[in-house]
This record gives C-alpha cells, sequence and structure tokens, in this order.
C-alpha cells in the first residue's frame, strides 16, 4: 500500500507562498460524512496555517463522490476562486459502482482543472473498507485533506508564479 510508510500530514511550504491573496472553494461530500468532515477539518487547518484567511475559504457540500467534479466546476467557474479540493470518501462494496465512480470521479475532476485553468486538489480516498479510510483522515497514516491543502497551495503558487 503507497502510504504503509507516509504520514500523509507531512509536507513542504518550500514552493508555498503566503496564501493571505486567495481564494479556495471545498467541494465535500455528504457520504461517509464521519471522514470526509475530518479530511475537511485537516484542509481548513492547513489553509489557515499557510495564510489564508478564513472568510476566503468557501464550502460547498454536495452528495456524494460522483458530484465532486461539478460541485468543483461551480467553484472554478467563479472568478474570485483560485483553487478548488474535492473531498470525499468511496469504499470499495459487493459491486462494480465503486469502479465506476472512482472512475468517473476522478477523471471528472482532471476535466474541470482542464477546462478552467485551476487547480482541483484531489482528496478522494478509495479504499477498500472503512478502516482505510479512517487511518488515512486523521487516523495512523495523517489526514490526506492536510496534503490536499498543500498541493491546491501549491499548484495555485504555481500559477502566479508563472504569470
Amino acid at each position: 500500500m503507497a502510504t504503509a510508510n507516509k504520514n500523509l500530514s507531512s509536507y513542504s511550504t518550500e514552493n508555498i507562498i503566503h496564501g493571505a491573496d486567495f481564494n479556495i472553494g471545498i467541494v465535500v461530500s455528504d457520504w461517509n460524512d464521519h471522514i470526509t468532515n475530518r479530511l475537511l477539518d485537516g484542509a481548513i487547518a492547513t489553509l489557515v496555517e499557510n495564510g489564508v484567511i478564513e472568510e476566503n475559504i468557501h464550502i460547498q457540500r454536495v452528495p456524494g463522490a460522483f458530484e465532486l467534479p461539478l460541485g468543483a466546476q461551480y467553484f472554478c467557474d467563479r472568478g474570485d476562486i483560485d483553487g478548488a479540493i474535492a473531498i470525499g470518501v468511496v469504499i470499495q462494496g459487493e459491486t462494480r459502482h465503486f469502479d465506476f465512480v472512482c472512475s468517473g470521479t476522478t477523471q471528472g475532476i482532471m476535466d474541470v482543472m482542464l477546462k478552467t485553468n485551476k487547480p482541483v486538489a484531489f482528496c478522494l480516498l478509495t479504499d477498500n473498507h472503512e478502516q482505510q479510510s479512517i487511518d488515512r483522515a486523521g487516523g495512523k497514516y495523517g489526514n490526506k485533506g492536510i496534503e490536499a491543502a498543500a498541493a491546491c497551495l501549491h499548484m495555485i503558487s504555481n500559477k502566479k508564479k508563472f504569470a
């Protein structure tokens, strides 16, 4: 497992500029909210630690992971949003539904980034069972929400450096 020896809460600020002027949209799935709320908390804390003003963090909830790309696009279409974070959890079940939701959500988030030219951090846990998700949402492997927020800030910083 790729995260077995990695703390998802560790990141470098070397490539992140102070975020006081950043506006970030966070779209969060209500499905598995006992996990997505923990990821959201990690993302918000990381944004604030890197200078993003709390009033500039905009949160919108959607029903499930499959709706994350459209929620991210709603944010990215706004002129005042610099980047977005998509937070969701899909846990393997007994049918192929897992595969379709994961694939569609992943492709959708990538499409939004390329269409809008704004970063959308990918914080979609796709685990075999609930404990794996808990371990990645503030559990023994850290918090993937922290990693996603750091990635979003890094990419916004990169975009500003290219401008």
